[in-house]
């Protein structure tokens, strides 16, 4: 959020599949930059929701909304007099998709829907989207996960993606430099011997410009 706000100048930001706040939310990161940034806030969970109007309050010089939606239904998001009476869509927007879209499985499209959501925004807006994979897990641990799944005694809520299937939420924008990579190597701001293993983390990350 920092970069977005910092070096790409970002003031608008719609972040789906908020989650419960925590430190550092997006409107705090964005706003200790640029303390007009505004930010849409998004989750289809009502505690969320509850949890999200009690404690994310803005700056005063901009603004936050909390929008009842999910990533399924992006002409919901879309049409929503919140989100419009708090971005100007005709501006540079962030969408924001940390930890969201693994939860969709390939019936429910989730390239389409990300796309669908960019489609809406103008020239000049960005992509930040992290997404579970089990590209760095040994083999034998993915076999013994997959096992687990299929006979039921685990339950399986983030489907794993490669690298192609993260790749392709990208086709056509701007990747930032250091590119697709797993968040651990995202602009690290710690040593390589203090971040956790890559399959530890298992997670891609990327942010991409729409050009």
């Amino acid at each position: 959020m920092r970069f977005l706000a910092r070096e790409a100048g970002v003031r608008q930001f719609l972040d789906i599949g908020t989650g419960i706040p925590s430190a550092d939310n997006t409107h705090e990161a964005a706003q200790s930059v640029a303390p007009e940034s505004r930010v849409v806030y998004v989750d289809n969970d009502p505690m969320v929701l509850v949890h999200a109007r009690a404690l994310l309050t803005s700056d005063p010089s901009g603004a936050t909304a909390y929008l009842d939606a999910d990533l399924r239904d992006p002409e919901k998001i879309l049409a929503d007099p919140q989100l419009h009476a708090t971005l100007d869509l005709s501006q540079p927007v962030a969408l924001v998709l940390i930890a969201v879209t693994h939860f969709l499985t390939d019936d429910d499209r989730p390239h389409e829907r990300v796309a669908r959501l960019l489609d809406a925004l103008p020239s000049g807006s960005w992509l930040a989207l992290t997404h579970f994979t089990t590209d760095h897990i040994p083999v034998e641990i993915v076999r013994r996960m997959e096992a687990e799944f299929a006979s039921g005694r685990m339950k399986q809520d983030a489907v794993s993606r490669d690298r192609a299937e993260f790749a392709r939420f990208f086709t056509g924008l701007e990747v930032a430099e250091p590119g697709i990579v797993p968040v651990t190597e995202w602009r690290p701001q710690v040593p390589p011997e203090q971040r956790p293993p890559l399959a530890d983390a298992s997670i891609y990350g990327a942010v991409a410009r729409k050009p």
